[in-house]
Parts: C-alpha cells; sequence; structure tokens
C-alpha cells in the first residue's frame, strides 16, 4: 500500500494532516492503527503553489533591483543618447562697470573730462547649435549597443524570475517532504507505542522479562526524540520558503499537497528549447554582440569628425564715459563647419581596437563556455530525474513490503516467536524504507525543476497562462 496523505480541516486558521481512514474491521493491524491515527496540526492558512510563486516574484528584492535597471537600460536608449540630434543652447551674458573718470587730452582740443559714477555696460544674447554631422557611424552604432543593453538587461531580469521560481518550487516542496517525513515518524511512534503496551503488559504478567518493556520504553523514548527533530525540520523547512517569501520567517501557513512527479521529461527537447530559450545563453549571445559593436566604435575613431556650429546671437552696448562707442546694437547669424582627421594620436586608437577584438573574442569564449556549462547541467539532472525515478519505483515496493512485514513481525512479537529486538530491527526497516520513498519523491521533483529551469520552460509549467515572466 502507497502512503497518501490527506489534509483535514480543524479550525478556520487550523488544519491537520491525517491518513485517510481505512475501512472499518472487525481487527486493525498496528500499521493499520498507526495510519489511522496519526495526524499533524498545521497553524495558519493555506499556501497553494501559485500563491507562493505569486508572492515572491511580487516581492523579491533581487528582480526589483534588475527591473530598475531594466528601466535605466530603456531609459538610455534614446536617440540623443547616441548623437544623432544637435545640440542647442541658450544663452545670455551681460556685463557692465561703474566708473568714475578724470581725464585731459594730449592735443588740448577737448576740454579735461570729469565724470562722477557712469555706466558702461555690454550685454549679450543668442541662440547657438552644434551638430555632429559625421563621426564615422559611431552614433548608429551606439544606438544599436544602447537596445542590446536593454535586451540583456531583459535577459538577466528572466533568469532571475526562473531562479526564484524555482527556488520557491522546490522550498514548497520541501515543506510537503518534510511533513511526510512527520507524518511518517508519527506513525512509527504510534506502532512503538503499542509496543510499549504491549511489552508492559506483557512485564506484568510475568510472560516477559523486564528487559523487555524496558527495552520497548527506550526504543519509544528514541522514536519521540526523532519526531522532535522531524518537527524542527518542518521548521526549519517552513521559515526557508517564508524567507523566499519576503515575510516574517516565522509566519504560519498550512500545505494541503503531495509530491508529483512528471515521469516524461524528454533530455532532447529540453536540450532544444535550453538552446532556444535559454536567459542565460541568451544573455551570453548579447554580451558577443556588444563586444562586436564595441569593435566598430573603435574603429569609427579613424575616421574624420564633421561638426556644424551656428547661431544667432544679439549685442548691446551702453558707454556712457563718452569715448568709443556710445550706444550700439548688434545682431546676425553666425556659422561654421569644421572637420577633424585624426592622423596621429601615438597608437591609441590601433590599442583600442586591439582591445576591442580581444573582449569580443573572450564573449565569444564565455559565451562558448555559458553552452558547455548549460549542456552539463542539463544532462547530470537528467541523470539525477532518470534515477530517482527508477529509485522511486523500487522504494514503492520496499515500502510495501516494510508495511507488511512490520505486521507478521509484530504478531510474532506478540504471541512470543521473536524478540524485541527483531521487532525493532524490522520496524526500523520501514521507517528506513519510507524515508527512502520520500527522498526519492523529492530529489526526482527537484531534479524535474531544475530542468525546466534550465531549459526555461518552467514559466510556463508554474505560471498561469499569460503570465510574462518578467513581471
Amino acid at each position: 500500500m502507497r502512503f497518501i496523505a490527506a489534509f483535514l480541516f480543524l479550525l478556520p486558521s487550523t488544519y491537520l494532516i491525517a491518513q485517510q481512514k481505512p475501512a472499518p474491521a472487525p481487527a486493525q493491524t498496528p500499521v493499520q492503527r498507526a495510519l489511522r491515527n496519526a495526524y499533524i496540526v498545521q497553524q495558519g492558512e493555506q499556501l497553494l503553489l501559485q500563491d507562493a510563486i505569486a508572492t515572491a516574484l511580487g516581492r523579491n528584492y533581487q528582480i526589483k533591483g534588475l527591473q530598475t535597471q531594466e528601466q535605466i537600460a530603456r531609459n538610455e536608449r534614446i536617440p540623443a543618447n547616441a548623437g544623432f540630434y544637435p545640440l542647442i543652447t541658450g544663452n545670455v551674458s551681460t556685463n557692465g562697470s561703474r566708473q568714475s573718470v578724470n581725464q585731459t587730452f594730449v592735443d588740448n582740443i577737448r576740454p579735461p573730462q570729469v565724470l562722477n559714477g557712469i555706466s558702461n555696460r555690454t550685454t549679450q544674447a543668442g541662440v547657438n547649435l552644434n551638430w555632429t554631422v559625421f563621426n564615422g557611424l559611431a552614433n548608429f552604432a551606439t544606438y544599436e549597443r544602447l537596445g542590446e543593453l536593454v535586451r540583456l538587461s531583459q535577459e538577466n531580469t528572466r533568469a532571475s524570475v526562473e531562479q526564484t521560481i524555482a527556488s520557491v518550487v522546490t522550498a514548497y516542496y520541501n515543506v510537503v517532504q518534510q511533513l511526510q517525513q512527520l507524518l511518517a515518524f508519527r506513525q512509527a511512534l504510534d506502532i512503538s507505542r503499542d509496543r510499549l503496551e504491549l511489552a508492559r503488559a506483557n512485564y506484568e504478567v510475568g510472560t516477559r522479562s523486564k528487559v523487555d518493556f524496558l527495552t520497548a520504553q527506550v526504543d519509544y523514548n528514541a522514536d519521540s526524540v526523532t519526531l522532535l527533530t522531524q518537527e524542527q525540520n518542518v521548521q526549519q523547512a517552513k521559515i526557508q520558503l517564508n524567507t523566499l517569501l519576503v515575510r516574517d520567517p516565522f509566519t504560519p501557513f498550512a500545505i494541503r499537497d503531495t509530491i508529483i512527479v512528471r515521469p516524461d521529461l524528454n533530455v532532447d527537447q529540453l536540450r532544444q528549447s535550453m538552446l532556444t530559450n535559454s536567459p542565460l545563453l541568451a544573455a551570453a549571445v548579447l554580451n558577443q554582440k556588444v563586444a562586436d559593436i564595441n569593435i566598430r566604435l573603435a574603429r569609427a575613431q579613424r575616421q574624420p569628425t564633421v561638426n556644424l556650429q551656428t547661431g544667432y546671437n544679439f549685442t548691446f552696448i551702453n558707454n556712457e564715459g563718452g569715448f568709443g562707442v556710445a550706444d550700439a546694437r548688434n545682431r546676425g547669424l553666425t556659422y561654421a563647419v569644421t572637420a577633424a582627421v585624426p592622423i596621429f594620436n601615438g597608437g591609441n586608437i590601433r590599442r583600442l581596437e586591439a582591445n576591442a577584438r580581444a573582449s569580443a573574442l573572450a564573449a565569444e569564449y564565455q559565451r562558448a563556455d555559458q553552452e558547455v556549462a548549460l549542456q552539463q547541467a542539463i544532462a547530470q539532472s537528467f541523470a539525477q530525474y532518470q534515477n530517482s525515478l527508477a529509485l522511486l519505483n523500487v522504494e514503492q515496493q520496499n515500502y510495501k513490503i516494510a508495511l507488511e512485514n512490520i505486521d507478521i513481525a509484530y504478531d510474532r512479537y506478540r504471541v512470543g516467536n521473536s524478540t524485541a529486538v527483531e521487532f525493532r530491527d524490522v520496524q526500523r526497516n520501514a521507517i528506513a524504507a519510507q524515508a527512502r520513498l520520500f527522498n526519492a519523491e523529492f530529489n526526482a521533483k527537484a531534479a524535474e525543476v531544475e530542468l525546466l529551469r534550465l531549459s526555461s520552460t518552467i514559466s510556463q509549467q508554474f505560471l498561469p497562462a499569460g503570465t510574462q515572466a518578467a513581471k
């Protein structure tokens, strides 16, 4: 019989995890009684997997930071930032002085001039335009580079979203596994309690020695300690999930779920999806494109630069000193076209080109290395996935046999045909088989989740239809 957990509602904020009750029978075995009586109390509201994912995606600070960087990249991608548009400035300036003048002239034709508090002022106003008409097409390369940086930031955000989904799903099913283990240890404790009661009764009537009774008491205490340790494991698993949801680590919640593993994942389809959709590989490709654009930007520095400058300016002069120009109004259009051709700058342009080519080559190596790493990760995860599925099938059979063996061993122990040590060994084997079964389920699910993340299909699997992964 396969272990199947069911969850029963008790109070508005309290849930029980309990084994479904078997059909009434005239006499129940210890295993049947344990499966019937064992339960787990969970405080808090029910938490569904999709709700946990939605909460984590909405609160995760790393995702928020990457989305902010993505918005900055979008803001940077405008034609003006690439140098397509002219720079137009308006300027106004005024300067003046207030002086006292005492002058005599060498020709003695004009009488001496004595002036106090005279004011001189010059005011200029105008609009000027400065436009780089040609710079070796560097503006086109810059605009293209800004676009690639936007797409790169989007892929980084998508990678973080997919990693967050994988982390939440794995942590969620870890809680499920720990709850299953806790329920299994409660069942084991119930069986140990039955054995302890039987050993006490046999000791009291004199059919068994005190050693058997004390041994049963020690084993019952050991199972109690194991149960307390597992309760701590459940608490730690819930703290981990609460942390991923960016809320109080001690927030109570209840999970009503089981681990269901997909047995139909195909490695070839996963690898093809990885090559097509992986944000990590897409980011590596974009980094290579950016490096190629940087080569074009370095080469553009060898080209001549043509600038157009023009402006319309107005000048007002007011001179109360009585010499030179007393009053003037000047206005007019100015323009200039300049061309600069780089002839020699000590080899800096050659150095920049060489470094740009080296960076492009490094980006190509990094892309290839990223692909190799992803291929390796998929191969290892798929091997773990297949191995866990195979172990799961074996452990299901082992657990079924172990449960049956407990009933047989208990009946033998009850009638005196086996010792307490023999019964304890059978019970330990059953507990170990159950733990291996739960571990195989969780490991298979964890490998499945990792494969979905590596192939970038995890959003389609766990997010509602139409939901954007980057949101």
